[in-house]
């Protein structure tokens, strides 16, 4: 097994969670890290003295439980290995393997004194029935790849590599941790990507799909790649799909619109792809229709299209989508009247503007940026984010960042 190499900020969040008569469940990606991640906390509590028969961590995808078919079996093998008289933690690894697994969790939590951690590639994992059953007894950890910061700690570069081919590498390789063992070699890295990539489509969205078609479902993902930060709507994708014979549109001329719709919750169930909805800034709401479509990694995206840098601004706002997901913003894309403002990132008692650009270096292009900016009436922090490394800080009290420096910033030390 590989070197474990840290990521502070989610063991932090499953520290802080620790003995919260919560079950924690760690979502994300195939590959992103979600084993290791739960690895670490397991390393973490025995070095705060938790003793080994106390932890119970399996990995459901391991051919040593394949015996493990259904919720009755999993309770039975995992309670017979329950410490009586202690505290136990459960750390179970891709759950959405056992049939009927949240009852099990749930009986768990009534029957013994325990602290549950549970993994899933999948948003399945949180169906209906398990939010019904648990409601109000869970929370989500979204597990991201590597943040910038992160994939600098990741790799190893020469000392007089800059910041900005760092950052190239980043965007032309993006964030899955498994790349690192291929040391920017693309060709390895691709086919490591499309290995990953056809494990989710089959065992993540065709396997729990009935009447999928694979070929449309590659359609639908080669034009959201293609169109990353692009506003559209589902009907608009079917039409075009259409024209080009991959949907038949004769019988009814909605049904396009019906099936994209439903191949797009199939990739977000998935974590491949997030839909971002528009928000009225003056009118304080969401607006129901459009919305703007963001891959997990951008190493995907790179996959399916090879390595481009022609719509740069658009895959720059890619990286700006993630890492406000990983502070943990609730995001949307504003609408100012007839403009259009990048994000618009909120907390409880936060909330940011933020546009996304190449440069600013013309005047038309810092008129483009400001102009939305400008409009918007409140005193939240309005940022401008672009590659350039300018001596100007703030145009009218909006301020104007290096990305990679915003990338870089605002993070809390590893927890001890």
């Amino acid at each position: 097994m590989a070197a474990l190499i840290n990521r502070p900020e989610y063991l932090r969040r499953l520290i802080e969670h620790k003995d919260v008569d919560l079950v924690k469940i760690v979502t994300g990606i195939r590959r992103c890290g979600k084993s290791s991640l739960l690895e670490l906390f397991r390393q973490h509590l025995l070095s705060e003295g938790i003793p080994e028969d106390c932890i119970i961590h399996m990995n459901l995808e391991s051919l040593k439980y394949s015996g493990l078919k259904d919720y009755i079996s999993f309770y039975d093998h995992v309670s017979a290995k329950i410490v009586s008289g202690r505290k136990n933690y459960l750390i179970f690894d891709e759950l959405q393997e056992i049939s009927g697994w949240e009852k099990a969790i749930e009986s768990f939590r009534l029957d013994f004194d325990v602290d549950i951690y549970i993994t899933g590639s999948n948003a399945y994992l949180l169906s209906t029935e398990f939010s019904t059953l648990l409601t109000g007894r869970y929370i989500e950890i979204r597990l991201l790849p590597l943040s910038f910061r992160e994939f600098l700690d990741f790799h190893d570069f020469s000392p007089d590599v800059s910041i900005e081919d760092k950052f190239q590498k980043y965007l032309q390789f993006g964030g899955m941790p498994i790349l690192r063992q291929y040391h920017f070699n693309e060709a390895r890295s691709i086919e490591a990507l499309e290995g990953i990539y056809a494990t989710v489509v089959l065992r993540d969205i065709l396997q729990r799909n009935n009447a999928s078609d694979q070929h449309i479902l590659n359609k639908i993902v080669l034009f959201l790649c293609s169109n990353i930060g692009s506003i559209t709507s589902p009907n608009n994708i079917g039409n075009v799909l259409s024209a080009e014979g991959t949907l038949d549109n004769k019988r009814n001329r909605n049904i396009a619109g019906k099936t994209v719709d439903r191949y797009i919750k199939m990739l977000q169930s998935a974590f491949i792809f997030y839909s971002v909805g528009r928000y009225d800034v003056k009118g304080k709401q969401i607006l129901k229709t459009l919305v703007k479509n963001y891959i997990i990694d951008l190493g995907f995206r790179n996959m399916q299209l090879g390595y481009r840098d022609a719509d740069r601004g658009h895959i720059l706002e890619n990286v700006v989508f993630l890492e406000l997901l990983r502070r943990d913003y609730r995001v949307y894309i504003g609408k100012v009247g007839e403009t259009e403002v990048d994000f618009v990132a909120e907390k409880p008692s936060e909330k940011l503007y933020i546009q996304v650009t190449e440069t600013m270096s013309s005047e038309e292009a810092r008129e483009r940026e400001l102009r939305p900016l400008r409009l918007i009436q409140d005193h939240y922090e309005k940022i401008v984010l672009s590659m350039d490394r300018s001596y100007i800080r703030s145009y009218d009290g909006i301020k104007t960042l290096s990305l990679t420096d915003w990338l870089l910033a605002n993070q809390d030390p590893a927890p001890k």
